[in-house]
């Protein structure tokens, strides 16, 4: 432990010190030394012709490196002293003959970085930490380094690979000769990212004799997946298989075996094993990214622990790691994971989001769409079947003093009560707080007599027809239950013919699927997520969406699963009736999936399988993890829909006054980088010339109280209440509305098509002008386009969804562009869509025109009419203000004095730059604007 009065110098030393202890060396001092006293002895002080040098290390009595030592607040210029550690590598030792010294480092103890001046180009790279002095040993007695070998790495036989992956293998051997420490392959789902993986994994081991290579995933399913193609691949220059050649381990406890050369690991298992502790198989199941597996953890009210180094898997027990489906486990706790190894790090994926890209430095060696994997053969095309019901369009009213079930979600207990008012029910409410079994079995049964028009030639010779497989998307469990029951019904068959395949069924999940997938029966699977990614049953040739997905990456992953081609022996024996091999999929569209906005951003959670009363539970006791406290707002906005006025009322009573959305807007600013930025920047000019040890702590204590402060509000009496008032909401059976289909077809988005779908729209905007205040302001005189807020935009689009989900505004748009009656691309923003639609309908716009792009038109004019006739009138630093300004009309439709407190505008100086810059006209220079802009 560091003593108070210990100088930097000291406690980098002593961390230092501990650090290559934990490693295996003997730390000596020069005075105490004995080389036969260990393997690897690391000498402190030791004489060079340059001066002493901190540490200097031998192994076998030989030496073989240094370590240069520095204080922690040095950690950000360790690169600069590599000219001073490289010259005690060079210099003579006292007593000594040898040669330069490869092995070199420069640590503060806290960060540590290395440079094996062995490689071709030698270049420093961080590390988790020392090496063991038996590497340094095995490293010094090889004739090249792993990157020297890199180099030396024969062509690719390309037999037997697809020219997707031929790329991708020479592209990534090419990434590692030049020594990048990351790279990403992108390749479509289908397209053989696990095949092309053991091709260059059979290269590594082979040619560059890598020692250990990590295939890192994040279910169990996934493990099993990647072990079976690893079982059954044979490199095309040995009879050999894999297995044969090289020992592949899966893992299912904390052992490693020494002589393993590829390790497959779930990431969480692989956490467990540097904590030092077993992990029960049940917690791989799910991807803890999704399920809220890393909240469960903290549950006794702890932070999770951070990795330790541990002697058993030292930094340099893989060479390479092979990150699968790796857009969703690279970040937060299991991120540790990946910066612990001393490795070159692989990532396979065929969604990257911005932040994969990001990770791997995008370094992207291999960039396979899925229309190019269509194009080539390698993956099947779809088209797409949609089913629209009038409930499921519209919704409906179930009269008051009818008699209706009420379910408990959780246990499907019913009681029979009578409603006192006409209760109204939305599209997004269905099988969440209403079920309408007449909604779900007209889909169903339109679905069924659908079939035999989309797969005409399914027919036996008794005219019997054989039902495609076929994968149904359930919106939960529950409502999984609920398909099923009507599908055996609607198509007379028992309970084979449809199964649930989720990780809560009480048959063997794994079992189900490999039915699903190798056997006639079952014909229809039911599912949430668990076979949404990842999983790979080829005779899929029926996707039935009765969920909406918002994520374009989950979204493109789900339809993954149909895109797997199949040669014709294999799909006839699970589906007799098959004709042909199998060309194409069917995505049948019942709930809106496909023309639904999707956005890039990730979901806070997914799939949460840790009951709310436990996140409650945590959170009172005292945890403060940034995956609970997003798992409970997400649970929270939840809530927050199904509420009444005097429940959420009560809420806030419960909690200190703070409204529902207070509460949960606190838990989300409590890890909001944007606003821990803040927190720096505010904290940085209040201790403006202090040390930076004391400016540390103060961030530090405030961003803790603000984090305390979203958490203290969570007392018992608040937790049982959410508890008893969520469980408070059943769900309504709604057997007084019978649903009826009112279209079906495929879905080919036809002029007449397009026409009615704009003539739809027109008639719901011209219908609410009057009613609508954002609607009003369009239709009034121009002068009053200035008023319209961020706010009135955001409450016309919430009433659309809520009235007419299926007028969404990307899908007007792509309406109004079959009429060839748009003159921009399509907005990234579904509010500026909806403003551009808005414009276009009242006749503001004769072309669909973004409505960001009538702002930089508009800007262009006016900063032309203000310069006419003069010279400059406006500086550079004027001009990059009004470029923001225009930016936030463009965006939020008008600006006013208090958006200088927000950003971009706070982080270059806010109120008190713009009035250095425009003075006394600021205020009539936002009218203009407001007034110009919006033109």
């Amino acid at each position: 432990m560091n003593q108070p009065n210990q100088n930097p110098e000291q406690i980098a030393r002593d961390l230092i010190d501990s650090q290559l202890e934990q490693a295996g060396w003997l730390v000596k001092s020069k005075n105490e030394v004995n080389l036969s006293g260990g393997k690897g002895i690391a000498v402190r002080e030791y004489q060079t012709s340059s001066g002493p040098a901190d540490y200097v290390l031998f192994v076998d009595r030989k030496p073989v490196g240094v370590i240069e030592a520095k204080r922690e607040e040095e950690g950000e210029r360790l690169t600069v002293v590599e000219d001073q550690s490289r010259e005690y590598a060079t210099s003579k030792l006292k007593y000594l003959k040898h040669d330069d010294l490869p092995y070199v480092y420069e640590s503060t103890g806290t960060i540590t970085r290395f440079t094996d001046y062995n490689d071709p180009k030698p270049r420093s790279r961080p590390v988790f930490h020392f090496h063991k002095p038996e590497t340094l040993a095995e490293w010094n007695g090889q004739a090249e380094t792993l990157r020297a070998r890199l180099l030396n790495t024969p062509p690719l036989d390309e037999q037997g690979l697809r020219p997707a992956q031929k790329s991708a293998i020479r592209n990534l051997e090419k990434s590692f000769q030049a020594n990048n420490p990351k790279a990403l392959i992108q390749m479509a789902t289908g397209a053989g990212k696990t095949f092309t993986a053991c091709t260059f994994v059979y290269r590594l081991l082979k040619f560059a004799k890598a020692k250990r290579v990590l295939f890192l995933v994040d279910t169990k399913n996934l493990g099993e997946q990647a072990e079976q193609e690893f079982l059954k691949y044979q490199p095309t220059d040995d009879n050999r298989k894999f297995t044969e050649l090289y020992n592949v381990q899966r893992l299912t406890s904390s052992y490693i075996a020494s002589d393993s050369q590829v390790c497959i690991s779930t990431i969480q298992r692989l956490y467990s094993i540097l904590q030092g502790k077993e992990l029960e198989e049940s917690a791989e199941e799910e991807n803890p990214n999704e399920s809220g597996w890393t909240v469960s953890r903290y549950l006794s009210g702890k932070d999770p622990l951070p990795v330790a180094y541990t002697q058993k898997n030292p930094i340099e027990q893989f060479d390479f790691i092979i990150i699968d489906e790796c857009h969703r486990s690279i970040y937060n706790l299991w991120k540790q994971v990946l910066d612990y190894y001393d490795a070159f790090l692989v990532g396979l994926t065929a969604t990257p989001d911005k932040r994969t890209f990001a990770f791997f430095n995008q370094n992207v060696v291999s960039e396979y769409t899925y229309e190019e994997s269509v194009a080539d053969g390698v993956n099947v095309p779809y088209d797409v079947f949609t089913i629209e019901t009038e409930i499921t369009k519209t919704g409906s009213i179930i009269k008051a003093k009818e008699f209706v079930d009420k379910r408990e979600k959780l246990t499907r207990r019913k009681r029979w009560e009578q409603l006192d008012d006409d209760l109204t029910y939305t599209p997004n409410k269905l099988d969440k707080e209403v079920v309408n079994p007449s909604q779900i079995r007209t889909i169903i049964r339109a679905f069924k007599e659908a079939l035999p028009t989309i797969f005409p030639d399914r027919f036996d010779e008794d005219r019997e027809f054989e039902v495609p497989k076929t994968l149904i998307f359930a919106k939960t469990d529950s409502h999984a239950d609920d398909i099923i029951q009507i599908v055996r019904e609607e198509f007379n068959e028992g309970n084979d013919f449809c199964k649930k395949i989720t990780y809560k069924i009480e048959e063997d999940p794994k079992s189900v699927l490999n039915r699903f997938r190798n056997s006639w029966a079952p014909r229809i699977a039911v599912t949430v997520d668990m076979i949404a990614t990842g999983t790979d049953v080829k005779p899929l040739e029926v996707l039935l969406f009765m969920r909406d997905v918002k994520s374009s990456n989950y979204f493109e992953q789900m339809k993954g699963r149909g895109t797997r081609t199949i040669n014709f022996d294999d799909l006839q024996k699970v589906t007799r009736t098959a004709k042909h091999t199998k060309t194409h999929f069917v995505i049948v569209d019942a709930i809106g999936a496909i023309k639904s906005k999707k956005t890039d951003s990730r979901p806070l959670e997914r799939k949460p399988t840790v009951p709310l009363k436990d996140l409650l539970g945590a959170i009172k006791m005292g945890a403060q993890d940034e995956d609970l406290f997003l798992s409970l707002a997400n649970r929270l906005l939840r809530l927050e829909k199904e509420l009444s006025p005097s429940e959420k009322e009560k809420f806030s009573e419960l909690a200190d006054g703070k409204s529902l959305q207070t509460v949960i807007k606190d838990l989300l600013n409590a890890y909001n980088p944007d606003v821990i930025e803040g927190i720096e920047q505010k904290v940085s000019k209040e201790k403006i010339g202090q040390a930076p040890d004391e400016i540390s702590k103060t961030i530090a204590l405030e961003v803790d109280q603000l984090r305390t402060s979203a958490a203290k509000v969570f007392t018992g009496e608040l937790t049982e209440y959410v508890e008893k008032v969520r469980k408070a909401h059943d769900q309504i059976i709604d057997y007084s509305n019978t649903d009826k289909v009112i279209g079906k077809g495929w879905d080919k988005f036809t002029k007449e098509k397009a026409k009615e779908v704009v003539a739809d729209f027109t008639e719901y905007i011209q219908t609410h002008k009057d009613e609508i205040i954002a609607l009003e302001i369009f239709y009034d005189q121009p002068y009053r386009r200035r008023e319209l807020t961020l706010k009135m935009v955001k409450d016309l689009l919430d009433r659309i969804k809520l009235d007419r989900p299926m007028l969404a505004p990307n899908y007007i748009w792509e309406a109004y562009q079959q009429l060839g009656q748009v003159k921009d691309n399509s907005p990234k923003k579904e509010l500026i869509t909806l403003v551009s639609l808005i414009r276009k309908v009242v006749g503001i716009d004769t072309q669909l025109t973004s409505y960001d792009a009538t702002v930089n038109e508009n800007f262009r004019k006016w900063i032309f009419q203000q310069n006419a006739g003069q010279h400059n009138k406006f500086t550079e630093e004027q001009l990059a203000w009004l470029r923001m300004i225009k930016d936030h009309i463009a965006s939020s439709f008008q600006i006013g004095m208090d958006d200088l407190d927000y950003t971009p505008f706070d982080k270059n100086g806010g109120r008190g730059t713009m009035w250095n810059l425009f003075g006394t006209e600021t205020a009539a220079l936002f009218e203009e604007l407001n007034k110009e802009l919006s033109a």
